[in-house]
């Protein structure tokens, strides 16, 4: 009998020139998640938001109606999830369990997002860890979209 292949994770991290209480607040603020959480040329949408343990928010990212491909895990142009704050630790620490409106079995299932902010010269150090990612979203396309949204963000906080 073969064993089931282990869920993906990926981490990623980027310098930020900003206090880790500034990006902290970027991740607990629904404007500011609208703003930049959305990778490349997506645009997001935060439909409801409660900044407390066992909370969270729900929350469209768009695909841009230039792609010539439709690829939305919820509909033809849009990804909709549902992040629970699992651990909330200003200014150093998120931990958000992130589930997707999908009808695709490849994309159900609980995804952790563990997010850290460490103190370094000049700014903080975001890491982004990502572990369980749903088999329908592969490794290497969650942290290219990782790592646009760090740009992102780094380009609203800075």
């Amino acid at each position: 009998m073969a064993d089931a292949p282990s869920p993906a994770s990926t981490r990623t991290s980027r310098v930020i020139k900003t206090s880790r209480e500034a990006l902290y607040r970027a991740f607990t603020d629904p404007n500011a998640l609208a703003a930049w959480l959305s990778p490349g040329e997506m645009t997001g949408k935060v439909h409801a938001f409660d900044a407390r343990v066992g909370g969270g928010y729900r929350m469209s990212l768009f695909y841009p109606s230039s792609e010539q491909v439709d690829r939305g895990k919820t509909s033809e142009r849009e990804d909709r999830f549902t992040a629970r704050f699992v651990e909330l630790t200003p200014p150093t620490r998120i931990v958000q369990a992130i589930t997707f409106d999908s009808v695709d079995p490849a994309f159900s299932g609980e995804m952790t997002m563990v997010v850290t902010f460490e103190a370094r010269d000049g700014g903080t150090e975001v890491t982004i860890l990502f572990e369980n990612i749903p088999s329908g979203i592969h490794p290497e396309d969650n942290e290219a979209g990782t790592r646009s949204s760090l740009e992102k963000l780094a380009r609203y906080v800075e």
